[in-house]
């Protein structure tokens, strides 16, 4: 995880699990808000250089830092993005994100067939993705 929007007002927060994610309305938004005064296609964040930004697509309502419209800008941990009249803590440590976008505790180069596809997604930890000792009883049994 890159880090997370945290919904001012309260909410669960949105983790950010890629280093170039869009936000919309539309179901095909890597991060989807269900509000009708938010763009199909409203901005995109992208993780530079340790650094997320964000970019207005041309959305009827307008993107915001801290108050003021942009149409891009680097977003600073514990800055205030507002997707139309939405707003979200910006939460992330640059120091702990190298210059390729990959955590810096994780090498850049990672194992890619060393895990699963849902464990590479962050969707399934490495230990529910081991078979239960009652399915390995089983088939010994056979």
């Amino acid at each position: 995880m890159y880090g997370e929007l945290q919904p001012l007002g309260g909410g669960d927060p949105i983790p950010l699990l890629k280093t170039s994610l869009t936000v919309g309305r539309r179901e095909s938004a890597d991060i989807v808000l269900r509000f009708p005064n938010v763009s199909g296609n409203h901005c995109e964040l992208s993780l530079v250089e340790g650094y997320w930004h964000v970019k207005d697509l041309g959305s009827s309502n307008g993107t915001k830092v801290n108050g003021s419209r942009v149409s891009e800008q680097r977003l600073e941990p514990g800055d205030t993005l507002s997707v139309a009249k939405h707003e979200y803590e910006v939460s992330y440590e640059p120091a702990k994100v190298g210059a390729t976008g990959a955590p810096a505790d994780k090498p850049a180069k990672a194992d890619l067939f060393g895990r699963s596809l849902l464990e590479s997604a962050g969707l399934e930890s490495r230990r529910s993705a081991e078979p239960k000792p009652a399915a390995a009883s089983r088939r010994q049994r056979r």
